[in-house]
């Protein structure tokens, strides 16, 4: 009895070791979701385009108008030649009538819709991935994923005793890279705005110049001519004074 009682508390004991030993086992949760922000990019995206064109098809000849050309050159001739010409002219009707009429008929040209197919390619935004931010426990955890994971996403959480690790959501497929689409640019046109330039203002330093003056004019000296004084002549008729105090007689 007594032993019996010890094995069974070593069994139990254990027991309770190897369950307390073994790994603790992840459980799946949901998580609320606070945002979910599309990543866009431009994607370059082929498609074929088809439209209807007419065109101008030619159809062949029925030969009609060369039957009735050799016809009626035939019988031209025939009526023209006389004799072993007459042959000879009705082959030259044949023929000439042929080609007439062959070329009177001319070509049928009808229109018809053909339809023409070419690859042209289209830009189109489409989301790549999503920036997710999520709550667990009060703590706010962020993640890309592929789609749009609604008001909620399903975590992978490891119990208590485990290494503890932020809550990481089910593994996603594979995201696909869409390298940003080359856009040809468009042609800018820009109006060339009018220029107005400013004439700058100009300085002239004046010049001295020296003075000029005329050169001195003296007027030239008047001539005089030589001065002789009168002669004085006097003739004495029928009278004359001496001197010397005597009257020494006059005559008449």
């Amino acid at each position: 009895m007594k032993n019996t009682f010890i094995k069974t508390c070593i069994g139990s004991a254990v027991t309770a070791a190897a369950m307390a030993s073994a790994p603790a086992s992840a459980m799946d949760i949901l998580a609320r979701v606070i945002s979910s922000t599309p990543v866009v990019q431009q994607v370059a995206v082929p498609r074929q385009v088809c439209s209807n064109e007419a065109v101008v098809v030619q159809s062949p000849r029925s030969g009609a108008g060369a039957l009735m050309g050799a016809i009626a050159g035939g019988a031209a001739g025939n009526a023209i030649g006389n004799g072993g010409g007459r042959a000879a002219a009705t082959m030259i009707g044949l023929v000439g009538g042929a080609m007439l009429g062959d070329r009177i008929e001319g070509p049928n040209n009808q229109l018809q819709n053909v339809q023409r197919c070419s690859t042209q390619t289209f830009y189109e935004n489409r989301a790549s991935y999503f920036n997710v931010v999520y709550e667990y426990q009060g703590t706010q955890y962020s993640a890309q994923m592929p789609t749009d994971p609604g008001l909620h996403v399903r975590l992978n959480v490891s119990p208590v005793g485990a290494i503890e690790a932020a809550p990481q959501p089910f593994q996603s497929p594979p995201q696909s890279y869409y390298p940003p689409a080359q856009v040809q640019p468009q042609p800018v046109y820009v109006q060339p705005q009018p220029v107005y330039v400013q004439p700058q203002p100009v300085y002239v330093q004046p010049v001295m110049t020296a003075p000029v003056y005329e050169p001195a004019y003296y007027a030239p000296r008047p001539y005089y001519a030589p001065y002789y004084p009168p002669i004085g002549l006097s003739l004495n008729f029928g009278y004359s004074r001496g001197f010397g105090g005597g009257h020494r007689g006059h005559w008449r």
